[in-house]
């Protein structure tokens, strides 16, 4: 089955320690959207300007990433800029021009109505919720957010939250959201305001899976070199959606999720690699079957298929 991601379109500037690289394919659903990608078909819904490079929509289109709901507008892409300190944890915008993403509105084309399995990408809360009005009973919905909409849209997140099968933040937004101190309280918290299950992102400390009365902790997968962690966590909910739509047939249950956090966590592990998307320009489903049994064996998590 396939998986409608909707977010940004980026052309970003990282600069590491070490390196740095301009006019990078970047934004959440370009990440999100080609990690999916790995596991099942992709409908992207998305805004760029007129400066787009074009080499960046052939990798899309070469990934079998459908562009039907890509939206073209005059005026430049949404640009983002940003520095890693040495620990490659801390991170400083350096800036934000939102160009014509200001006035992103995502419209779904009719093919993409009935898609079974929905990843709303770190875009507002409003616009999550302005897709899934225009879809017809999906199967299954995920949402990621960030810091920024909790502060200035929290109202419109938690409205989002009561129509969401699956949340996923990192662990300081998980506090912030909730004002616990306990990602395993807030992690319980935020399952009362309506998604049936919660992903709380911790970096390089892994995942922590929340259901109604069930818990599951997945590690990170080790890396001896990280070159840019920018789109690590779009990348984890893009795997983790992809999965789910490859595998899952009937109702998702935990023991699905567990499985998908784990290939998320894989296809994250990968991406981190290399500047932008470029490791997984270069990677193999060989590869990623191939980590996800190592991961297994490391973490002593059954392996299932």
């Amino acid at each position: 089955m396939s998986v409608l991601v909707v977010g940004s379109i980026a052309l970003d500037t990282v600069k590491t320690p070490v390196e740095e690289h301009a006019d990078l394919l970047g934004g959440s659903a370009s990440y999100a959207a080609v990690s999916a990608s790995f596991f099942a078909p992709v409908q992207l819904i998305g805004v760029v300007g007129d400066d787009f490079p074009p080499e960046h929509v052939q990798f899309l289109e070469k990934r079998n990433i459908d562009l039907a709901g890509l939206q073209r507008a005059a005026g430049k892409t949404f640009r983002w800029s940003g520095e890693y300190m040495w620990d490659m944890n801390t991170r400083e915008t350096r800036s934000v021009e939102l160009n014509v993403f200001e006035h992103f509105t995502p419209e779904l084309p009719a093919a993409y109505q009935q898609t079974p399995f929905v990843l709303l990408a770190n875009i507002a809360p409003s616009l999550q919720s302005h897709v899934l009005d225009q879809m017809s009973r999906p199967k299954f919905v995920i949402a990621d957010t960030m810091d920024l909409w909790i502060n200035i849209a929290r109202a419109d997140l938690e409205a989002l939250l009561k129509r969401v099968d699956m949340l996923i933040l990192n662990d300081s937004e998980a506090r912030q959201f909730t004002g616990e101190t306990s990602l395993v309280k807030a992690g319980r918290k935020i399952l009362t305001m309506g998604p049936r299950y919660v992903a709380i992102k911790k970096g390089e400390h892994g995942c922590l899976l929340f259901g109604e009365n069930e818990f599951f902790s997945c590690g990170a997968y080790p890396l001896e070199d990280i070159h840019d962690p920018t789109g690590a966590g779009d990348t984890f909910a893009g795997g983790l959606a992809g999965y789910l739509a490859k595998n899952v047939h009937g109702p998702v249950q935990f023991q699905d999720l567990k499985s998908a956090v784990v290939f998320g966590s894989v296809m994250a592990s990968y991406n981190v690699e290399a500047f932008s998307l470029e490791r997984l320009r270069t990677l193999s489903d060989a590869d990623v079957e191939k980590r996800y049994g190592s991961f297994c064996l490391m973490s002593q998590f059954e392996v299932i298929k």
